[in-house]
């Protein structure tokens, strides 16, 4: 073998391409157009109930691109349901006010930007909860699986949050 062969690394570096072509800088930024009418249903059924915060923050990333610019679109050109059926059903409960705050607080601001809250009936008989047992920005439905069937078959998308347990912290792997 050569005397050089410790070289064989280096050269084999200086052949390998770039990460990404010369002269490209990266990703671009896209201003998709979306339309003037924006019709969804979000569908929250979640294992614990402590997952309705991070739930809604996937309805704030929903509302707050098309309200902000170049959309400007005001809430009242938005036809947001959320239907509610699982363990998250006990954050709507008056009685549970005080360990749900932030959440029932951060649900009624967007009730009031026209974001309607909807609990499966059938749902909150399992709880033992009677519809006078809710919020009243709430809006009690008979059966959450019939409701977004309903929903949908009236043209409004639907959007599942999936809330997963983190087990980095940005910092680690990024």
């Amino acid at each position: 073998m050569s005397k050089y062969w410790y070289l064989l690394p280096a050269l084999f570096l200086l052949c390998v391409p770039p990460a990404y072509p010369a002269g490209e800088t990266g990703a671009r930024f896209v201003q998709t157009p979306y339309g003037s009418e924006q019709k969804v249903v979000f569908d929250f059924y979640f294992d614990s109930p402590d997952k309705i915060s991070a739930a809604l923050f996937w309805l704030r990333s929903y509302l707050n691109p098309l309200m902000d610019h170049p959309y400007n679109l005001p809430p009242e050109f938005m036809d947001i349901k959320v239907i509610i059926h699982g363990t998250e059903i006990v954050t709507l409960a008056k009685k549970n006010y005080a360990r749900y705050r932030n959440a029932v607080d951060r649900m009624r601001y967007y009730a009031q930007l026209g974001v309607e809250f909807r609990v499966c009936h059938l749902a909150a008989q399992d709880f033992g909860y009677r519809t006078e047992d809710f919020q009243d920005f709430v809006k009690v439905v008979p059966s959450a699986i019939t409701e977004l069937a309903h929903w949908q078959q009236q043209g409004y998308a639907l959007i599942t949050p999936r809330v997963l347990s983190k087990r980095y912290r940005i910092d680690e792997i990024r």
